[in-house]
């Protein structure tokens, strides 16, 4: 098939919602559509790495669902967050191997949070699951990434969706696939915690919603999965965010097609 313009897909932040991102790229396998450009932020980071490094979606999921909490807690009593990395790199090793950039079979980027700076950060350069894990370092749960003397957090803190990224990178014609959606806050009146959690999504919709539309030119297609009120914290529901990521994906493959020609 002729393509007149590079593909970028834009894979979101979200936790557990981001298997639906492997349902979406399964979708996108049967249907013979293969991006030239990925970008992925947080959980949309770890998916598009491996999608990039060779990865099949079958073999992603076949991970995904046999992924356990305790494959990701490590303990640790430095500063910064309840949690070391070092589990997760291990296990992201695991199945990608040490690899950098320039090793990926799709140009991919990932984007994090600088601390020092207050500003995102475009990583494309050198240690690829380095890069990964500091895209995923969600603040006070894991340890912020020291790299290149910047203190990196999770890029989805200011741009959950990184569709500049995929941009910068030459995409012209771009997917954006948002797992988390309009978050909706709890019936229920939460305790504490819940409430500045509620606060945060309300936040995070806000700050969504202005990127978006401060790139409404140059997105071709946004695509939400319908995943409720799944947590993202949660692994209980990765099975049925697979599912929706798949159910969008093959409902929009004709308008994603087209965007070959």
């Amino acid at each position: 098939m002729k393509k007149q313009k590079a593909l970028g897909f834009a894979l979101g932040s979200g936790g557990a919602r981001g298997v639906a991102h492997i349902g979406f790229l399964q979708a996108m396998e049967e249907e013979g559509i293969v991006p030239d450009y990925i970008s992925g932020c947080s959980m949309g980071s770890v998916v598009g790495m491996a999608y990039a490094a060779g990865m099949s979606p079958k073999e992603m999921r076949e991970a995904a669902f046999s992924l356990k909490m305790i494959d990701l807690i490590d303990l640790t009593n430095k500063p910064g967050g309840l949690f070391d990395t070092r589990k997760i790199r291990k296990l992201l090793t695991k199945y990608v191997g040490e690899i950098e950039f320039k090793d990926l079979k799709i140009p991919y980027r990932c984007v994090a949070v600088d601390l020092h700076s207050q500003e995102v950060v475009e990583m494309s350069e050198g240690d690829v699951i380095g890069a990964v894990i500091a895209s995923s370092s969600i603040p006070g749960v894991f340890k912020p990434t020291e790299r290149d003397g910047m203190r990196l957090i999770d890029g989805g803190v200011l741009e959950r969706v990184p569709v500049k990224a995929v941009r910068h990178m030459g995409a012209k014609q771009i997917v954006a696939v948002d797992v988390l959606g309009q978050k909706q806050c709890r019936h229920k009146c939460p305790n504490a915690m819940g409430m500045l959690l509620d606060v945060f999504d309300i936040m995070d919709n806000h700050r969504t919603k202005r990127c978006k539309n401060d790139h409404h030119n140059h997105i071709d297609i946004w695509l939400e999965p319908d995943l409720g009120m799944m947590s993202q914290y949660s692994l209980k529901g990765v099975k049925t965010a697979y599912e929706k990521g798949y159910e969008i994906g093959k409902e929009h493959a004709k308008e994603i097609r087209k965007l070959y020609r």
